[in-house]
């Protein structure tokens, strides 16, 4: 069949039968190839899968997430009544209160969010409780309370508790609460309650910080809402509305999501480069196993292209094989991750088929399997028959028509990558790094031969050897550089990035702060909140400082003044200018803050308002000392100039203001107190209690925050994100392994000719195990910054650029993973040199 074969070629069918019958069942030989594919692809088809689900949740349920079509949000008053007939022409309208407030019982007082509603809540969505009752929106003085603050008051539905100055009664236990997601970080567990409820408790007074959101269903479904917010803004141009959109319901979950997104597809993409490697290793050696078998073909007749037919359709069944396991396991891992998600974001249960990011990660696997086999596969071809028998003592030449269907591959991975994207900028800069990290290591793989080649040769036998190893005739020493290096890189990538997190944790979350935040404190009763508190701990420590809300509505130039709402976008690093935000006036610069350019008034200044401002903000949109800001307070305008810039330490647990303003500029407008109380560390837990229920006693309409429950909060949180880029860093480590395997594994082939000459002149199996040892050595020594500088650029990347924390690895942790991995490359060296010791010299001579 050969002879009549080679006439006209082989067809694919008969190219097929042929490598079926080769191939092994159990694929052996090509399993690092598999293994290398599946990571790969089961990485990118869970990652695809489930943010597709999630970004196809957010789109679809938008309007529930929201609770409607458009939120408008005030601080500190509600909507007027030309306002809110506005809002009312585009359909029906909920409003309500969002604040924080304490609950009590005779025994037990906890911090609360308390959300009160409206009758016509939820406009979308259903509102359930925990007995499966859907009861609508809460009336008269009924509660619904989710189970943390039952936990907290120690009280079971039926109970009483209060709320400032009015008694509540616990109604039932939320279930299912369809806004939930779009109300973003709560400082304590949600009290659900009729709107009327905050006024008759004395909680919405001129000055308390809370919040108004309303909620419109549009009449028409196909309605802008983008329009509606334009219409709304130009007819009340000084409101300080804050808009929230059914396509944008939970705007930090979009992001947290999409940077996440990114980060996982940059780990995937790495993990695929890496496996890329190890499959141009795995095919090499296996291919070399077969040497003997193609050699054989070719004498009987077969063409260049019957072999590369032959053993590219026993490469394509491993790639296809390895593909279909790593979508499968993509698919079966991706109820796991949403289970871990769950309550955090919006994620469908139960397994979730997406074909877009199915279909994208097999691309991915299969162009990879492509690319990086085609090089051995092609340089196989083109040889003949001796050569081939001969490639274990004369090395064949390289193929330039083998590295041209390479360089096509990578070329459309390269595109596909880019295409798909979401970070075109992002994903082109990674593509570009690993493409000169590869040109780097096969560089360094080459200079590595000649310094080796240029020593002076050592006076000891084996290193003597392994020097020579590293430069002889047919070396693989630039593969085991190219796959080493990567390999290396991704356990720096590891304990880069999970140590950074870490570094972030602990210096983003104190563990010294203070022990309470008080909010709503009245002016004109500071002495007597200081008395109650200093009166059982002399030596606490309180600050109180006043708090308004205000926007920026204009800045610049006197005369020449941007007005925020006329911008199409909101310049890079100037969130300021999103909305209202926190502001205060001060007669000294606050604690955590220095002036770096201009002066600070005098406590007695009277005059035009002054104001101070964050030199990041001052900077990200142009503004000097002398400058203006028009500022919104109340549906009021105020113009202030701006007197200083300051810098702020954004990590002390103090008070943090943007916005700092002289006395005379908005001490007028209605504000209330908020304090920091920190108690000495001596106080024990039930004299702190106790403050904590006089406090709310004495000051019903004012809100106290145990400091400690937000840092846990935020820890755990921070937490989490470390554990989800740990489980998904682990992909390309494992990659990694999988690489210095392979790479040991084809390295080994090439030393059988090697170890049997040395073994026949009498060498033993401790001195070829010796040899081994210190040549991989030597290698692993020589890459060791080469892999640090790899892993960690990378996870500079992933740190600063995507989740945008400060860059904080612990070096001490990563060198320490960098020797594990050295560690483990000697380790997989001594394990792939075993099957050396156990060849028999006169069956391994009579096979080459």
């Amino acid at each position: 069949m050969i002879e009549d074969g080679a006439r006209r070629g082989l067809g694919w069918g008969e190219a097929w039968r042929i490598a079926r019958r080769d191939l092994n069942g159990r694929f052996k030989g090509l399993r690092l190839l598999l293994v290398c594919i599946f990571l790969g692809t089961a990485a990118l088809a869970a990652i695809g899968t489930l943010t597709a689900s999630i970004e196809r949740e957010l789109q679809s349920s938008g309007r529930v997430l929201l609770g409607g079509d458009l939120e408008v949000e005030v601080w500190q008053r509600d909507l007027s009544e030309d306002e809110l007939d506005a809002l009312s022409e585009y359909g029906r309208v909920s409003g309500g209160y969002r604040m924080q407030a304490m609950a009590t019982t005779p025994d037990a007082a906890a911090p609360v969010e308390l959300k009160a509603v409206d009758e016509n809540w939820p406009l979308f969505g259903t509102f359930t409780l925990a007995d499966g009752t859907a009861p609508g929106a809460p009336t008269a003085n009924d509660a619904y309370l989710a189970q943390g603050a039952l936990d907290r008051l120690d009280i079971q539905v039926g109970d009483e508790f209060r709320v400032g100055t009015t008694t509540l009664n616990a109604a039932g236990v939320i279930e299912t609460e369809p806004d939930r997601l779009s109300e973003g970080f709560q400082l304590g567990p949600t009290v659900l309650v009729a709107q009327e409820v905050p006024g008759a408790a004395g909680l919405i007074q001129p000055g308390s910080l809370y919040q108004s959101k309303y909620r419109v269903a549009f009449a028409e479904d196909t309605r802008d809402p983008e329009g509606v917010e334009e219409a709304l803004t130009e007819a009340f141009p000084t409101a300080g509305f804050d808009f929230r959109t059914r396509d944008r319901a939970s705007p930090g979950a979009d992001r947290f999501v999409g940077r996440m997104s990114d980060f996982l597809t940059l780990v995937g993409l790495a993990a695929l480069v890496i496996a890329g490697i190890g499959i141009a290793g795995g095919v090499s050696s296996y291919l070399d196993q077969r040497r003997a078998s193609i050699a054989t073909l070719k004498v009987l007749g077969a063409s260049s292209r019957d072999i590369v037919r032959i053993y590219a359709l026993q490469i394509a069944a491993a790639a296809l094989l390895g593909s279909a396991l790593g979508l499968t396991a993509g698919v079966l891992v991706t109820p796991l991750l949403g289970a871990a998600l769950q309550g955090l974001l919006p994620v469908e249960s139960g397994f979730v088929i997406e074909p877009a990011p199915l279909l994208l990660a097999g691309a991915y696997g299969l162009l990879v399997a492509f690319a990086f086999a085609a090089a051995p596969l092609l340089r196989a071809r083109a040889f003949p028959a001796m050569a081939l028998m001969r490639s274990r003592i004369v090395p064949l030449a390289r193929d330039r028509r083998a590295l041209a269907a390479t360089g096509a591959g990578l070329a459309a991975i390269c595109a596909l990558a880019l295409f798909t994207t979401g970070q075109t900028l992002l994903t082109a800069g990674f593509l570009a790094g690993a493409g000169a990290a590869l040109v780097a290591l096969a560089g360094l793989g080459l200079a590595l031969q000649y310094a080796a080649r240029k020593l002076p040769r050592p006076s000891n036998p084996l290193l003597r050897s392994a020097l020579a190893n590293i430069h002889r005739p047919g070396a693989p020493t630039s593969a085991l550089v190219t796959a080493l290096g990567f390999g290396l890189a991704a356990f720096v990538l590891l304990a880069a990035v999970q140590s950074a997190i870490g570094g972030n944790i602990e210096s983003r979350v104190p563990r010294e702060a203070p022990d309470y935040f008080v909010i709503d404190v009245p002016p004109e009763r500071e002495t007597e909140f200081r008395e109650l508190v200093t009166e059982p701990f002399p030596d606490a420590q309180i600050n109180a400082v006043p708090t308004l809300r205000g926007a920026i509505l204009a800045y610049g130039p006197e005369g020449d003044m941007q007005r925020v709402a006329d911008l199409e976008e909101i310049p890079e690093g100037a969130w300021v200018l999103n909305g209202e935000r926190g502001i205060t006036y001060a007669d000294a610069p606050p604690t955590g803050s220095r002036v770096v350019e201009g002066t600070w008034w005098n406590p007695l200044h009277e005059g035009e308002g002054l104001v101070s401002i964050d030199r990041e903000f001052a900077d990200a949109v142009g503004l000097e000392v002398g400058d203006m800001l028009t500022v919104g307070i109340l549906g009021s305008e105020r113009d202030v100039r701006i007197a200083n810039l300051r810098e702020i330490d954004w990590e002390t647990m103090g008070f943090n203001f943007t916005l700092v303003f002289s006395r005379n500029a908005i001490s007028d407008a209605p504000h209330k107190l908020a304090a920091t109380i920190e108690l000495p560390a001596a106080a024990d837990t039930e004299a702190r209690a106790q403050l904590l229920r006089d406090l709310v006693q004495a000051f019903p309409s004012s809100s106290v925050v145990e400091v400690g429950e937000v840092l846990v909060q935020a820890r755990t949180l921070l937490e989490q994100v470390g554990l989800a880029t740990l489980a998904a860093a682990a992909v390309a480590v494992l990659a990694g392994i999988a690489v210095l395997m392979g790479a040991i594994a084809a390295a080994r082939a090439a030393r059988t000719y090697d170890t049997v000459v040395l073994r026949v002149m009498g060498a033993s199996r401790r001195q070829i195990l010796g040899l081994q040892l210190a040549e991989y050595s030597l290698i692993a020594a020589a890459l060791a910054l080469v892999a640090l500088a790899l892993g960690s650029g990378l996870a500079w990347v992933i740190i600063t650029q995507l989740f945008e924390f400060d860059w904080l690895p612990d070096w001490g942790v990563v060198l320490a993973v960098l020797g594990l991995g050295l560690a483990t490359v000697l380790a997989f060296a001594i394990g792939g040199s075993l099957p050396l010791l156990r060849a028999k010299p006169a069956q391994a001579l009579r096979e080459l």
